[in-house]
């Protein structure tokens, strides 16, 4: 099930809500004030991805049996 990020109209807390997956808002409350006027938000990563993502190119430490970052070492570039 993902994890849905909620801000709230009446108090303006910001929450996240595990649903399934296209799930509507119907029936979400505020954890804060109980609230129900809660509108789903973009998240930040899904915001940030596209932007200045890192490259997805394994870096690895070199050695002949890298397991691309297992060792410690950086995973991407």
């Amino acid at each position: 099930m993902p994890l849905y990020e909620y801000g709230c109209h009446a108090c303006g807390r910001r929450f996240e809500q595990l649903q399934a997956l296209g799930a509507g808002s119907e029936g979400v409350r505020c954890p804060e004030c109980g609230a129900e006027t809660v509108e789903r938000q973009l998240s930040t990563f899904a915001a940030m991805a596209g932007a200045g993502a890192k490259s997805a190119e394994p870096a690895g430490c070199g050695a002949p049996s890298c397991c691309m970052g297992a060792c410690g070492g950086p995973a991407f570039n």
